[in-house]
């Protein structure tokens, strides 16, 4: 699978980071334009449940199939 992150959106609130089940998204390091920091994506451990698209306010996150 595959976890985008749009950290133009992102506020790095965690609630995406809380619900992963499989560890597939961490708190990131780096901070975005507006002084947040975005989550990090392994997408080796996503299981494309999509509980981070569907928690994420700023809709922020897409999970889609790896191609």
């Amino acid at each position: 699978m595959k976890i985008t992150i749009d950290s133009r959106y992102c506020k790095g609130c965690g609630l995406c980071v809380a619900v992963c089940k499989t560890h597939a998204l961490t708190q990131g390091n780096e901070r975005n334009e507006a002084g947040y920091m975005p989550p990090h994506a392994e997408k080796e451990s996503c299981v494309g449940c999509g509980a981070c698209w569907i928690i994420c306010p700023e809709m922020a996150l897409t999970v889609e199939e790896d191609r």
